[in-house]
């Protein structure tokens, strides 16, 4: 049965991975055969590798690694020559002074990371598998910057229709998902589900996830923006977003703070203010508070979303959307004010107001004066 199930992840990975599998593979073949059919080089490891290496980093990185694997590998045979000619290959004492010069010069000059490994490995390889005779020397640094080459071709070749979709779909998921999650919160706090409410916060702690990949989503598009001439004019839209993440990083940190307090109230023995302790007008329940916050949760992705996309009527409909539902979340946490208030529920009014203010600012930048002062009459505090 494990056996099983172990199989079917392997297949749901399969399903998920295929493509960065066949990118990598198509680029390291295709570097591999420029360079041996026509640069004629009779030993381009540095092709394939290059490629994979490049390919390997997540998008957004690949033009400054393209770059650090291209030095990394002069800085290796620059060093592996020198050191050769004067201890010859293939003793201890030369792979000990390959090492060591590589690595200085690589720190020396502030590489990290891939940079530096790439020296150390260029230099080894030259030291150990194939000692430079003088004329091998400059394919090294040529095979480097052709598979680099050939992995950001393959890079814009898959982004060149649509090169902002992926970004697109994971602002969807994330909004989606930090507004399941509030639903969630809603729902357990209903029936006073102590468990359900440990699994909200359990994923409102994974949240940050979803915010780094808003981050590295970002950068992913803005590096197929840039190869992508024809396209550079949709920079401004990534910009926007770009601003938009470290408002969506306060309100994913609220929702946690909200989770947390979830948590407490849900085992609390008494009862959330019952309805003839509120006000007169028979306000909605605790739970209607953070749907109405869920609806605004997703309507404000559905603006990110469709700016990107450039439609900017619909952007603008979502976001007025996201406006008003934030509003009538805080105005219904209003309403539970009262002299039966409890601790963990004036730290979810408290956080379902500061979550309104971070979407309103996210979507929608406006004077931080105006967003407090909207938001606080929302709520039914006193102007200032």
């Amino acid at each position: 049965m494990m056996r099983f199930g172990g199989l079917r992840t392997a297949g749901g990975r399969l399903r998920h991975g295929w493509r960065p599998v066949l990118e990598a593979t198509v680029a390291a073949t295709v570097a591999w055969l420029l360079a041996t059919r026509l640069l004629g080089h009779p030993q381009p490891f540095f092709a394939p590798a290059a490629a994979l290496i490049v390919l390997g980093q997540a998008r957004g990185q690949r033009i400054r690694r393209a770059v650090e694997v291209v030095l990394g590998v002069a800085a290796g045979v620059l060093v592996a020559d020198l050191v050769v000619q004067a201890l010859g290959p293939g003793t201890t004492w030369t792979v000990f002074t390959v090492i060591l010069l590589t690595v200085l010069l690589a720190v020396a000059f502030g590489a990290t990371g891939v940079t530096l490994v790439q020296a150390a490995v260029s230099a080894l390889y030259l030291v150990v598998v194939a000692p430079p005779d003088g004329s091998l020397v400059p394919f090294r640094f040529v095979d480097a910057l052709l598979g680099g080459a050939v992995a950001l071709a393959v890079s814009l070749l898959v982004d060149a229709r649509h090169p902002l979709a992926p970004l697109v779909a994971e602002v969807r998921r994330t909004f989606d998902e930090l507004a399941g999650l509030l639903g969630e919160i809603a729902d357990a706090l209903d029936h006073r589900d102590e468990a359900a409410a440990i699994a909200a916060l359990t994923q409102a702690r994974g949240m940050d996830a979803r915010v780094d990949g808003l981050r590295n989503g970002v950068l992913a598009a803005g590096e197929a923006l840039r190869l992508n001439v024809r396209r550079r004019q949709h920079i401004g839209r990534l910009r926007s977003v770009d601003e938009s993440i470290r408002q969506i990083d306060y309100a994913v940190r609220n929702v946690r703070v909200l989770a947390r307090a979830g948590v407490t109230l849900s085992r609390l023995q008494t009862p959330v203010p019952p309805s003839e302790l509120r006000a007169p007008a028979a306000p909605p329940e605790l739970g209607a508070a953070l749907r109405s916050l869920a609806e605004a949760v997703r309507q404000a992705g559905a603006a990110l979303a469709a700016d990107l996309d450039g439609h900017d009527e619909a952007a603008d409909q979502h976001a007025t959307r996201a406006d008003e539902a934030a509003l009538a979340a805080v105005h219904t946490a209003g309403q539970l004010f009262g002299s039966t208030q409890t601790l963990p529920l004036a730290m979810i009014i408290g956080q379902i107001r500061a979550t309104a203010i971070d979407l309103l600012r996210g979507v929608n930048p406006e004077d931080d004066v105006a967003v407090l002062a909207r938001v606080d009459e929302a709520l039914g505090l006193p102007a200032v």
